[in-house]
């Protein structure tokens, strides 16, 4: 894979020597994607389009700071041993922590902006998808997310991962039993599941369904919800064959657990919009 693109040269202010890394470069392009796409429908509908660039901003912020400190929770014992390594850390990007820290500073300028909430969040979902699946190539590039080792044909060596799929690196960092049998085929570094790969693929379908969806006829707040549905389902699903073990709900991980939420919430959100939108005054203020 390619974990880092190059190296900024010393003479670079601040930044000087730090290497440009493959997952910084599909972030940045996944916030990119989803603005150009949030601006374009946000003047479809009639909304104000240069606002997309500040709810860009928030989601910029808030997902940042929601990730890391979605990590730092999860990964309290470390913080406890060294917390300026763990704060500072290059790794700690956690999607649902993300999420949430996202989706509140969202709120509050869609609030502080007057834009309505359930419109808002009806055009959002299928930018949001997208841009998922673009970030998900960097943690591909750069070997981080993925999946158990396995002797199928979809596996793949992540030789420079972080960690590398080596046997020894992933029984200690994850504390999971490397199959001998897969040792013997395969050596000292493992194929894995790609479960980057899946997401994306996954993703890119959401992106296709929502975005036939976007000028439905329910009210407003049916596209976010049945987003809220397939996103819950599709994370549900890729944590089965996920090699980081936080299961701390007997056979589900805290994002299993997440995700079941998610599903339960977007099913009652769309039961509740899940109507004409001429049959019902007051469309805009529907439930988000």
């Amino acid at each position: 894979m390619y974990p880092i693109f190059f190296d900024l040269p010393e003479w670079f202010p601040i930044l000087g020597g730090d290497p440009i890394t493959s997952f910084g470069v599909f972030m940045f392009f996944a916030f990119l994607t989803g603005g150009i796409l949030l601006r374009s429908e946000m003047d479809r509908v009639g909304l104000e389009a240069d606002k997309a660039w500040d709810v860009l901003f928030m989601t910029v912020i808030g997902g940042v700071l929601g990730a890391k400190i979605y990590y730092i929770l999860l990964n309290y014992p470390q913080l406890m041993e060294n917390p300026r390594a763990l704060i500072f850390s290059r790794g700690g990007m956690v999607w649902y922590g993300g999420f949430l820290g996202a989706t509140g500073l969202i709120m509050w300028e869609l609030r502080r902006s007057k834009i309505p909430l359930p419109k808002m969040s009806d055009i959002a979902a299928a930018p949001l998808a997208i841009g998922y699946a673009v970030g998900r190539i960097g943690c591909f590039l750069v070997g981080d997310d993925y999946g158990r080792p396995t002797a199928s044909w979809v596996g793949i060596k992540f030789p420079q991962g972080t960690p590398a799929t080596r046997v020894d690196a992933l029984e200690s960092h994850f504390g999971i039993q490397v199959d001998p049998a897969i040792v013997e085929q395969f050596g000292q570094v493992v194929p894995v599941h790609p479960t980057q790969l899946y997401e994306i693929g996954m993703s890119i379908g959401i992106f296709f369904l929502l975005w036939h969806f976007r000028s439905h006829e329910h009210r407003a707040g049916f596209t976010w919800m049945l987003w809220m549905i397939l996103m819950g389902a599709e994370r549900f699903l890729v944590e089965i064959v996920r090699v980081k073990d936080d299961r701390f709900f007997g056979p589900l991980t805290l994002a299993q657990v997440l995700s079941l939420a998610l599903i339960a919430a977007g099913i009652y959100g769309l039961s509740r919009t899940w109507k004409r939108a001429g049959g019902e005054a007051g469309a805009e203020t529907a439930p988000a």
